[in-house]
């Protein structure tokens, strides 16, 4: 997810910069999210405190075996997940059945759960920091050799996002962090008033976010979190860097740069997940993660999403929306035919999953540019060093010459 490190700053520019679609958008769009923004100032002013304090206090207790207290955890994680999904399925048939031993159970399990994850989180912290600096990867200040920003993260139930695109092109022009446990009629009516603002509206779930400590979903697979956890430090780092910091202009109006946006999300994602299959390979290889593919699965997602991406893109470069709209409909009704559900397939959709270049909706060639650095980089580090002193895209093709 996109840091949200300057929280302060962000929170003024998207209220108060002026963009192409004026301050009485603004104005009107305020209106209508204020009462769902979640306030990142106010849940860092309650975290970082607890941060201290236990710092003050020596830190969490030693515990005699922290792999089996971690992947308890997530096996928790995993049964709740199939609890609510039970739960949810019996409550729509109609059927009447008594749902308090599923509900008894579900509840123990969330206790279990909560009392774990401030452990649970403090040992993958470490794990990572480890794995970070056995790559040499420690600050982005050259020369120190202790991790900053510490790696610190929080496994909680996430907040939602808004995301806003104009109808004739797919780019996010506007980004609003709403309050969790949202429900879907809550969403389609934000969505509803926003799009009669004559934009295309999304409101989505995310895994993670770059705050202070970083947020990560609590509901997610171990090795997500591990990754996710990874990727919001690396935002958090590269925010003192060239390619970081021009990604902090882009997000509060200063300087636009779509490309510089993707370039960021991309290469924290790329470092992320070679990270975390480092942590993941050295602590959890004898775990089986829940997020391994259905052998002999044979419909190709993420070639049918680029394919989507591409068409909508032909119609809008003709002016033609309503048609790209109508088309986006008929494909999201087709994927979820095949086992792939999504709420809200629109301009907006694209605009927020599309930032990331090793991503099913996305059809630029950034990604594969990373990826040739990548392979003719001598070490992770390298490749994230060089990456990270980039200002443009130019600077990238550039280093591919």
């Amino acid at each position: 997810m996109k840091p949200i490190i300057l929280a302060g700053l962000l929170f003024v520019s998207l209220f108060g910069a002026g963009c192409t679609a004026g301050q009485n958008f603004d104005a009107r769009l305020n209106s209508i999210v204020g009462p769902y923004l979640f306030s990142i100032a106010g849940w860092e002013s309650e975290a970082i405190p607890q941060e201290i304090g236990q710092w003050l206090s020596g830190g969490q207790e030693e515990v005699d075996d922290e792999i089996q207290l971690v992947t308890e955890y997530f096996g928790y994680v995993k049964r709740i997940r199939a609890l609510k999904s039970e739960i949810g399925v019996t409550r729509a048939g109609d059927e009447k059945i008594d749902l308090s031993p599923l509900e008894d159970e579900l509840s123990r399990l969330e206790e279990k759960r909560t009392a774990l994850a401030g452990t649970v989180d403090g040992i993958i912290e470490r794990q990572i920091r480890d794995t970070l600096a056995r790559q040499g990867i420690f600050n982005p200040v050259e020369g120190s050799g202790s991790t900053f920003p510490p790696v610190n993260f929080r496994l909680e139930q996430l907040p939602c996002v808004l995301v806003i695109s104009p109808r004739d092109r797919i780019e996010s022009i506007r980004e609003f962090t709403l309050r969790s446990g949202l429900v879907r009629e809550e969403k389609e009516a934000i969505e509803g008033r926003v799009d009669e603002l004559e934009v295309s509206s999304l409101v989505t779930e995310i895994g993670g976010i770059a705050t202070y400590p970083s947020l990560v979903d609590s509901q997610t697979s171990l090795r997500s979190a591990v990754d996710t956890a990874t990727e919001e430090w690396l935002h958090q780092y590269l925010v003192f860097k060239p390619l970081g910091f021009r990604y902090v202009l882009d997000l509060t109006g200063i300087s636009r740069d779509y490309e510089i946006a993707t370039m960021n999300e991309t290469l924290a994602g790329m470092v992320s997940e070679e990270v975390g299959s480092m942590v993941y390979e050295e602590y959890y290889s004898e775990y089986e993660s829940d997020a391994n593919q259905t052998p002999g699965q044979k419909f190709d997602f993420s070639g049918e999403m680029r394919a989507i991406r591409k068409t909508v893109d032909e119609y809008l470069a003709r002016g033609e929306i309503e048609p790209a709209e109508e088309f986006m409909e008929q494909k999201r009704r087709y994927l979820a035919s095949e086992g792939y559900y999504i709420r809200k397939l629109n301009q907006a959709y694209f605009a927020f999953h599309g930032a990331y270049a090793d991503k099913p909706a996305f059809i630029s060639p950034i990604g594969l540019e990373l990826e040739e650095l990548r392979s003719r980089s001598a070490s992770l580090k390298d490749f994230l060093d060089t990456a990270a002193a980039m200002t443009s895209r130019q600077d990238l093709k550039a280093s591919l010459r």
